[in-house]
């Protein structure tokens, strides 16, 4: 009896050596990338400092292990930052972080009953309006903090502080801020791909860093409060507010999970390696926001613009996330002198171009194209003006409302077309259409040959009946009804393409089943 054992020709230590330095590099370039995001999350959160630091931390090394996406890389996200702000307002940050545990806990069980896709059936339309009004609550938020004052509140109390803030404004702090918005902006349309290759936000804030710091600028910078250990708290579980503690629990859950999801989804398309499982990556998503609660941090999320840098800079295993995190805690543990030296205002700056950038003008676009613009529209201004939860729900309804009159719409087009006479039903024929349609039908001269060309979502019966009894009165006076199943609209066939035939098979069985 022998093994079969693998040649050692057969083991190609040079891809995996190539794999290994490829994943190293990309680590790097992602560590880079997170760093000051982190930072800047949790400042626009009202968080601790360290506490994006240590979702980041979490986020890759935890998510990357057991993610099911394995070229994501998770951490604190700016989709996140206005409702985890207004949570720490009302309850307290230790609050906060239970309510991030309850999230993490809800993620893992959803993802093991395998309801995780569920998350994709969201609008597009709300899901883009949500991150456009975050991306300019954010900015107009950090935008006081660019001009060295603290934001008044939230929402349009912060748009209307504006002119105040200018009034008053810190001249070191605002040429920091506004420098690093230019700075990210200018890197951003820089040609050399050598150059863009280099993280525009860590250009961006080390170069602010070194300038406050040549000239002696006294300006806030970051403060950590105390060393990674010391940084870490335990959650605290509400004294009362228990209802707005659960609802907190739902909305973190239901974002969070969406964000993960519809990005693991957005990084699958930048890469050939293999697909996401997203029952997986939920899971592993709520088991690394159950233990950033324990320790203190944000809540975690798959992020866009982590995973684009990690894939772009050749990324090709999972060890490109889990590294990503270890340099960051390295540097956290080592390098903490480092970061204090970072001005706020710089990190506001980041804060402002990021959340301009939410405001995607090719979303805007695509949501035209479908007509979908109005709930957009709807969602950005109810959240802006109102609140993120109230904003979403408002959302919600609006498309919800909007699918509904789509699905229930009965659209009849009829023509005279060499005496015959065309008439086209197209949409849904239910008892609320019948005196619409009846009324269309009514308008053809008796005595002529009707061709009836049905290309229906949904027939009930009340719809068939109509139907076939103004066929039959009609017949009576001598007229001719032919009834034809197959679609003539060639706008209908052109923009539901193949979905007709099979709507017309349903249709003309349950018309066959009605004639019986």
């Amino acid at each position: 009896m022998s093994l079969n054992l693998p040649d050692k020709k057969g083991l190609n230590i040079s891809d995996f050596s190539s794999t290994i330095k490829n994943d190293l590099c990309a680590s790097l370039v992602t560590f880079l990338v997170a760093l000051p995001l982190s930072l800047g999350i949790a400042l626009a959160s009202g968080a601790p400092l360290m506490a994006g630091i240590i979702a980041a931390i979490v986020g890759g090394i935890v998510v990357g292990t057991l993610g099911g996406a394995p070229m994501q890389v998770s951490g604190p996200a700016a989709g996140l930052t206005v409702i985890i702000f207004g949570f720490v307002q009302e309850l307290g940050w230790g609050v906060t972080t239970a309510m991030t545990v309850g999230a993490g806990i809800s993620q893992v069980i959803i993802g093991k009953i395998g309801l995780a896709p569920i998350a994709l059936a969201i609008s597009p339309s709300v899901i883009h309006g949500m991150m456009a009004a975050i991306g300019i609550l954010i900015a107009i938020s950090q935008i006081h903090i660019v001009f060295g004052v603290q934001p008044v509140g939230k929402g349009i109390e912060n748009l209307f502080a504006i002119p105040n803030s200018v009034m008053n404004l810190n001249p070191e702090a605002t040429f920091l801020g506004v420098f690093t918005i230019i700075l990210l902006i200018v890197w951003s349309k820089l040609k050399s791909q050598r150059l863009r290759n280099i993280p525009g936000s860590l250009v961006a804030i080390v170069v602010a860093t070194v300038i406050s710091i040549a000239f002696g600028f006294d300006v806030p910078r970051v403060d950590l409060a105390g060393s990674l250990i010391e940084s870490i708290s335990l959650p605290v579980l509400p004294s009362a507010n228990f209802g707005t503690f659960v609802a907190g629990i739902v909305v973190l859950t239901l974002v969070a999970s969406a964000e993960s999801l519809l990005s693991a989804v957005a990084t699958d398309k930048l890469h050939s390696g293999p697909r996401c499982c997203l029952d997986k990556e939920l899971t592993a998503q709520g088991i690394a926001n159950t233990i950033s609660g324990l320790l203190g941090g944000l809540p975690i999320t798959g992020v866009v613009v982590r995973s684009k840098a990690n894939v772009s800079s050749g990324a090709k295993t999972r060890l490109s996330a889990i590294l990503h995190g270890v340099w960051l805690l390295i540097f956290v543990v080592f390098l903490p002198d480092v970061i204090i030296l970072v001005p706020l205002a710089s990190l506001a700056g980041l804060l402002v171009y990021i959340g301009i950038k939410l405001v995607n003008v090719n979303h805007i676009k695509e949501l035209k194209r479908y007509n979908e613009l109005a709930v957009y529209s709807i969602t950005v201004f109810a959240i802006v003006g109102i609140d993120l939860l109230v904003g979403l729900i408002i959302g919600f309804a609006v498309a919800l409302i909007r699918l509904l009159l789509k699905l229930t719409r009965l659209n009849v087009n009829i023509e005279n077309q060499n005496d015959q006479w065309q008439v086209s039903i197209t949409g849904t024929l239910t008892c609320i259409e019948v005196p619409k349609l009846t009324d269309h039908l009514n308008t053809i001269p008796p005595g002529k040959e009707v061709k009836i060309n049905l290309a229906l979502r949904y027939l009930d019966h009340s719809g068939y009946e109509a139907l076939k009894s103004w066929q039959e009165s009609y017949e009576k006076i001598g007229g001719r009804v032919v009834t034809d199943y197959l679609v003539e609209n060639k706008e209908e066939e052109q923009a539901s393409q193949s979905a007709p035939l099979v709507d017309n098979c349903i249709i003309k069985g349950v018309w066959a089943q009605y004639n019986k």
